[in-house]
């Protein structure tokens, strides 16, 4: 093959690719499209808020993607959105556990402990779409997280047959944001494979620990304190 030749070729090729990756990236957000609320009062509701987790810190400075979440779950519960809120994410050892961090600024919030439910093995964002269904029995939830995760998580769910819904907590801006959402591009080419070519499963599943919300006690008054752990 000439050297011209080769060249076309590998042109080409590079050019399905990126083709690829494009339509990939529109494919997982036009699915999303009418799934998603930018505001407490737009969201319908559901009996479980699936709050999606990351690290409370970048550094020593707040992660914004974090307080969002959580300021959004709380008002969902506040405002009646959701009767529980699922908290998922990575408990990858003894000093890094986002469910439990998770849950300690929700009962600081005021929301009662029966009404939080805890994933610890939320390692991503599939592992968390999945277990909320296969491990918690949940068929249909409001899911928490910025609009470009929205987009990919609603995709995987949809996968799975689950009816959810996504409220988008709003993203940092500027150079943050824009290299996030580069990153975002490839995390979708990822689920796509993982779900469609690989068949990739939660790396644990472990017993069902069904949520019952026809359980639940009726949630204290706003005047009546939660003792908060230290």
């Amino acid at each position: 093959m000439s050297f011209r030749k080769a060249s076309i070729f590998v042109s080409i090729i590079i050019t399905a690719s990126l083709l690829s990756i494009v339509a990939m990236d529109l494919w997982v957000s036009f699915q999303a499209r009418d799934r998603i609320y930018d505001s407490i009062e737009a969201t319908p509701s559901r009996n479980i808020g699936l709050v999606l987790g990351t690290s409370k810190y970048i550094g020593k400075t707040l992660n914004p993607y974090y307080t969002y979440r959580i300021e959004a779950a709380q008002q969902l519960y506040m405002n009646d959105k959701v009767d529980v809120l699922l908290l998922s994410g990575d408990n990858a050892h003894r000093s890094y556990n986002e469910p439990w961090t998770m849950k300690r600024d929700m009962l600081r919030a005021g929301i009662p402990d029966d009404r939080i439910f805890l994933d610890y093995a939320g390692f991503r964002t599939l592992d968390s779409i999945v277990r909320a269904k296969k491990v918690f029995d949940a068929d249909e939830f409001t899911l928490v997280t910025q609009a470009f995760h929205c987009e990919r998580a609603l995709f995987i769910a949809d996968f799975y047959d689950i009816d959810a819904i996504c409220l988008a907590v709003p993203s940092p801006k500027g150079l943050a944001g824009l290299k996030i959402r580069t990153r975002e591009v490839l995390a979708r080419v990822k689920a796509i494979l993982d779900i469609y070519v690989l068949n990739e499963q939660p790396k644990f599943l472990g017993p069902k620990e069904t949520i019952k919300t026809d359980s639940l006690s009726i949630p204290q008054q706003a005047d009546e304190s939660v003792n908060t752990p230290n």
